[in-house]
């Protein structure tokens, strides 16, 4: 009979400490991203974006409700909500109290899987596997969340179109069903975006690259979407261990080029995936990727871009 192994102290401890911060430290560590887009017309004066996503909101989390509201101050032009708010059956008006001074400005959102359906525990290894097996919890009060953002005057792009018209500058948007759910559907939305508008812009809660291939050959400027919490748990050096969907690890989170300018496309896509501000109630950490909402300052396409890395 062979010994067990003995495991050194120093190893045990290192591994409580880190599970202690990622789950009692960072995860609730809230921070602001900071990008600069080059996809306004020469010309033109900066537009700035406030985009969220992945609430993934609870009952108890008066401190990330709170540090949402307070995004208010960033006085943004436009908000942009990516789905996934909902983390339990009590929680529409905890994510619509953290919402409530950015709805009276003009805003857009799609919905996802964790807006139609509450969280259940899962084997986290599943994550590593494809084409896992999808088991939904119960359904919940997505309507009266819908609903509270419509009544407000954002407008919901979930397989629709919308058209905001901000600062003088007119933003015709696209917007499919969350495609983790296979509930996307562009067809009907399908064809060239609106040349003659300031910024044709794209949402989509799950990045993935069918869906965001549709998109860029229609000749969106940017796409908005969430679902990946930048890989949640992060390797330094390496990067995000999953991301959840079709897209690679190099792009799990913050800004990337999706498509270089093409017949079609003549101005190119860009790609924002936040890195959202939550996780499953039944998954509560972060590692090396806290909880985030990013200020996206759009600018001519005919502005120098030092870096594609984030500030703040």
């Amino acid at each position: 009979m062979r010994p067990a192994l003995a495991v050194p102290a120093a190893v045990v401890g290192a591994g409580l400490a880190t599970v202690g911060y990622a789950t009692l430290v960072e995860r609730v560590h809230w921070t602001l991203r900071r990008f600069t887009v080059p996809v306004l017309p020469e010309g033109q004066r900066p537009l700035t974006v406030l985009h969220i996503s992945d609430l993934h909101m609870t009952a108890a989390q008066t401190s990330k409700r709170d540090w949402v509201a307070a995004l208010d101050a960033l006085d943004p032009d436009l908000v942009v909500n990516t789905g996934d708010n909902l983390a339990g059956h009590d929680t529409v008006p905890i994510v619509l109290a953290a919402q409530e001074p950015l709805l009276d400005r003009p805003g857009l959102f799609c919905l996802a899987s964790n807006d139609y359906y509450a969280p259940r525990p899962k084997n986290p290894l599943k994550y590593f596997r494809t084409n896992h097996k999808r088991v939904h919890g119960e359904e919940l009060p997505w309507r009266d969340l819908r609903d509270g953002m419509l009544a407000r005057g954002w407008q919901d792009v979930t397989n629709g179109t919308a058209t905001v018209v901000v600062d003088g500058r007119r933003i015709v948007v696209r917007g499919v069903d969350d495609p983790h759910l296979q509930r996307d559907d562009y067809e009907p939305l399908s064809g060239p975006a609106d040349p003659t508008a300031d910024l044709r812009l794209g949402l989509v809660h799950s990045p993935e690259p069918r869906v965001l291939d549709r998109f860029a050959a229609d000749g969106h400027d940017l796409l908005l979407s969430g679902h990946t919490h930048g890989g949640q748990l992060r390797v330094p050096f390496y990067g995000a261990l999953v991301t959840n969907c079709g897209i690679g690890r190099d792009k799990a989170r913050w800004l990337h080029r999706w498509a270089e300018p093409a017949p079609g496309n003549l101005h190119g896509t860009w790609l924002h995936v936040s890195a959202g501000m939550g996780t499953s109630p039944y998954a509560p950490y972060r590692f090396c990727c806290p909880p985030e909402a990013t200020l996206l300052t759009l600018v001519p396409r005919d502005t120098a871009v030092e870096s594609l890395q984030p500030v703040g």
